[in-house]
């Protein structure tokens, strides 16, 4: 369990005997035993996402610092505040670089590129399976499949930065406008991706699943001594990851997409699951309830764990291994002055 989540409301985290346990933080009656939720050895996890109403004990805040396992704090549905990190990595030579690197106009068009056209490809990908997989009758799959292929020389010939997001922002309306025909469970409406906040259960697994990937994207940025703030593709803003975010685009699809594909198609993840409040202040107007929230942590934990052979070294490694391995690649390209090279689905 390389990543510890916490979603029970009113419950407690603790350190006990070298384990953590989460416990019901409500005083139970006299000599009645403190419910206990989850017990695991403190060795095994190495990331912790907090979601909503849940504390820590300062013991298990001082492990947590001291053995450098960086904690996240969300709201119940998702929505990111704050982290509590232990002492950051000291390559300030690496950071300097990739200061010098953000300023480099060229090179950084060179690695947005590079980025972009590696999501389109994996987008490509992704939608060529389904449409072998499902037949694609009416072709869409297969015709937007095409134009991706299009864009990504389009992305190619891009010379700024403005260019090339425009050519993303075009491969990502192409790829949602027909993410519809990838969902064959009855009862599932989309109508095209929306955000800030997702107003329909499939936009919410979307955006809810990007934002467990961007923060485990960001753990692996800070681990290789890079800063999470500065990147190429993302300009740099106030409290925005945007390296993490860079890293994040192409995985996007071989991994969060995949993931909700997978628990709507085979009735993981039901309608019922979900909670509207259709007043107009409403932050969220879609919910999703504590069992479907559950289903959808272990399904993506799964697929953060799956093991499969790496496309270019031909070694067996997990997803989020691969997150530490790409943050390495573009550490070592941050000092090299190579172009950095994104990892693309076969």
């Amino acid at each position: 369990m390389p990543t510890l989540y916490l979603t029970t409301q009113g419950s407690k985290l603790r350190l006990r005997q070298r384990r953590f346990v989460v416990e019901q933080d409500l005083e139970p009656p006299p000599d009645v035993a403190r419910e206990e939720i989850l017990s695991v050895p403190a060795v095994h996890v190495d990331q912790v996402l907090v979601f909503g109403n849940i504390s820590l004990t300062t013991p298990a805040i001082g492990h947590l610092l001291d053995h450098g396992i960086e904690v996240t704090f969300l709201t119940q549905d998702g929505r990111y505040r704050g982290r509590l990190v232990g002492a950051e990595g000291g390559n300030g030579q690496l950071r300097l670089q990739q200061y010098q690197r953000v300023l480099d106009g060229e090179w950084a068009l060179e690695t947005a590129r590079a980025i972009v056209q590696a999501k389109m490809h994996n987008s490509r990908t992704l939608l060529r399976r389904y449409a072998r997989r499902l037949g694609d009758a009416s072709g869409e799959l297969t015709a937007a499949a095409d134009e991706l292929t299009a864009l990504i020389e389009s992305a190619g010939r891009c010379r700024t930065l403005n260019s090339l997001s425009g050519v993303e922002g075009r491969g990502a309306a192409v790829y949602f406008a027909v993410f519809r025909h990838l969902i064959t469970a009855a009862g599932w409406t989309f109508d095209g991706r929306n955000r800030r906040p997702p107003r329909d259960p499939v936009n919410a697994l979307l955006s809810f699943g990007y934002t467990v990937l961007t923060h485990n994207m960001e753990s692996a940025v800070r681990a290789v001594g890079l800063d999470p703030y500065l990147g190429f593709l993302h300009q740099p803003a106030y409290n925005r990851p945007s390296l993490a975010l860079d890293l994040v685009e192409e995985f996007r699809c071989i991994v969060v997409d995949s993931v909700v594909l997978r628990c709507l198609n085979n009735g993981l993840i039901l309608p019922t699951m979900f909670r509207r409040d259709e007043s107009p202040t409403a932050p969220y107007p879609v919910l999703l309830d504590d069992e479907g929230r559950a289903r959808f942590i272990r399904e993506l934990e799964a697929r953060l764990e799956l093991m499969f052979r790496h496309p270019d070294s031909a070694e067996r490694v997990s997803y989020r291994r691969c997150f530490e391995l790409q943050a390495r690649r573009m550490a070592a390209c941050v000092q090299s002055g190579q172009v950095y090279r994104p990892f693309q689905v076969r």
